[in-house]
């Protein structure tokens, strides 16, 4: 076999106009590029000529296996500037195995029982906020009952004026990463410029200068507490020791739980509001949600989230509408072979989640909203990866699928929604994510009594 020695094809325009139209449109963009194949050149982040994106299985089972010999994972600029230098995302080799092992068991296990209940709580408290027959939009309510989650599962805090304080801020900040003119300079470093508050990178740093100030406050609180930590992420990671029992330093705790609470909060409240747009827009879909929530009578949060029909539109949702549409960054470390090109070190590449999620031959008809599909097979890692692949692979996936779940069935169980109108939705960026862009508007039609 002749190996190819030419790069893999893309996209003719100039880089910077690229940049642009990514910036603008990743989904258009995406779609126009996957004529030509399962690899392709996107140079649309950072200020690599080669960017490949890849939706290929095969290739992506290689990339991220693979991750010590021709492939490693580097820091991932596109973040850094918004989670910081000491983030999981930012950290390379050995320090981001370190701290992936600190960050994990908070994550996993008995630990994730403890939040259900008061999970629950929290969406019938939010709920009881809405009055019947108003509008509202089913991203911003999935949002406020995200950011209480994150900050009583993940900080733990009981003080209301940091709480109402810290909270304002984070949706200010995730709010803001909507606008083209702060969100798009992700992806133009060179325009990253603090000009006071009134410049867009002026204002985000400003945010988070004030963010920073609250989230010190309280690791500096906690650390002076006498009586035994709780059992929060912030209390567990304090907490945690690594193999040399060395503990976790203040910027380390405070750039993990600044990844925590804009990448948790956030990602998870745009596919609750993705998930309540598919249901009701097929209401076949939720009729059979119904049913299966029912036959459980009055179920634990344990019991709830094993549900093979919920996990199945979990999945199918975060499939068709994936909150993030690439990898974390792989580069080619020493000269490789990958679907006949010959790759050289250096070289970026991402795991194409959107376009995978689309390929025919692994999901027929992929436009449609098809839980079922995942009930009739199981998909690789390699073919379903919402939440990244290998190394990279999101650690907070678990608590994410836990809060969807116990979200959407406390919701379909106790009160009845409807769409506001019919008018289809489409993906927004927001920063790195995508959301509905018009919100999801829904109506609440009746409260059930519990």
């Amino acid at each position: 076999m002749i190996l190819k020695t030419r790069l893999p094809d893309g996209s003719q325009a100039p880089r910077w106009l690229q940049k642009i139209q990514y910036t603008r449109n990743s989904i258009a963009y995406m779609d126009a590029a996957q004529r030509n194949g399962d690899i392709f050149n996107a140079p649309v982040i950072g200020n690599h000529d080669v960017v490949l994106f890849v939706s290929n299985p095969q290739a992506l089972q290689r990339i991220f296996a693979n991750n010590t010999k021709q492939f490693i994972a580097p820091l991932n600029q596109l973040l850094q500037p918004i989670v910081g230098d000491y983030s999981i995302f930012s950290l390379v080799g050995s320090r981001h195995r370190r701290e992936r092992r600190l960050l994990m068991p908070p994550f996993h296990g008995e630990r994730m029982q403890t939040y259900g209940q008061l999970i629950c709580e929290l969406v019938d408290k939010a709920m009881s906020s809405l009055s019947i027959g108003t509008p509202f939009s089913a991203r911003q309510l999935a949002q406020e009952i995200s950011l209480d989650v994150i900050l009583k599962v993940v900080f733990g805090i009981n003080q209301d004026d940091r709480f109402n304080h810290l909270k304002s801020l984070l949706v200010n900040l995730t709010d803001s990463l909507q606008s083209p003119f702060i969100g798009g300079l992700l992806f133009f470093p060179s325009l990253q410029k603090d000009w006071g508050t009134r410049s867009p990178w002026g204002y985000l740093r400003s945010l988070q200068r004030q963010i920073s100030e609250l989230v010190y406050a309280e690791i500096e609180e906690r650390r002076n507490q006498n009586q035994v930590l709780g059992s929060d992420i912030l209390s567990l990671l304090i907490s945690a020791r690594d193999q040399t029992g060395q503990p976790m330093t203040d910027a380390e705790l405070h750039d993990e739980l600044i990844t925590l609470l804009i990448a948790g909060q956030d990602t998870t409240a745009t596919a609750i509001a993705w998930a309540l747009y598919a249901i009701h827009r097929h209401p076949q879909v939720g009729e059979k949600l119904l049913v299966e929530l029912n036959h459980l009578g009055s179920p634990e949060p344990k019991t709830i989230v094993q549900l093979p029909y919920l996990t199945a539109v979990c999945h199918e949702t975060l499939r068709l509408f994936p909150v993030v549409v690439l990898t974390n960054p792989r580069e080619v470390k020493e000269p490789v072979e990958l679907m006949g090109h010959q790759l050289e070190p250096g070289m970026r590449l991402y795991g194409c989640i959107y376009l995978t999620h689309q390929r025919p031959d692994i999901y027929p008809e992929p436009k449609l909203f098809k839980p079922e599909r995942f009930l009739e097979r199981q998909f690789s890692p390699y073919e379903f990866f919402a939440f990244g692949g290998g190394a990279r692979r999101c650690i907070g996936e678990a608590l994410a699928l836990f809060e969807m779940k116990l979200v959407l069935a406390t919701m379909l169980s106790h009160y009845r929604l409807v769409m506001a109108d019919q008018s289809p939705e489409y993906p927004q960026r927001r920063g790195v994510t995508f959301a509905p862009a018009r919100g999801v508007q829904m109506v609440l039609k009746e409260k059930f009594s519990a």
